[in-house]
């Protein structure tokens, strides 16, 4: 996972580019993320890393920091095995 925190943190840092952030800090609480901003990050994430991202995956929690969107892309890649 951790390649999969440089490809987030690489794409994040592409728009947010006067703060280092950091694995655990929040993008939200921040003031970082607009709406347009968390529609690119989901568009990422889809298509970076092949997953799709239901409606039921749409919670902040699960894109708050680039640890959490990393454990929720395990998840998500988890659900596509074991569903093969």
């Amino acid at each position: 996972m951790n390649q999969a925190k440089t490809q987030i943190k690489n794409f994040i840092s592409r728009f947010i580019t006067t703060h280092d952030l950091q694995e655990d800090e929040d993008i939200f609480t921040l003031g970082f993320v607009n709406s347009m901003f968390a529609m690119q990050l989901v568009l990422f994430l889809e298509q970076e890393f092949k997953i799709t991202i239901e409606n039921e995956d749409l919670d902040f929690d699960n894109f708050r920091t680039i640890n959490a969107m990393a454990s929720f892309l395990e998840r998500k890649l988890n659900e596509a095995i074991l569903v093969r």
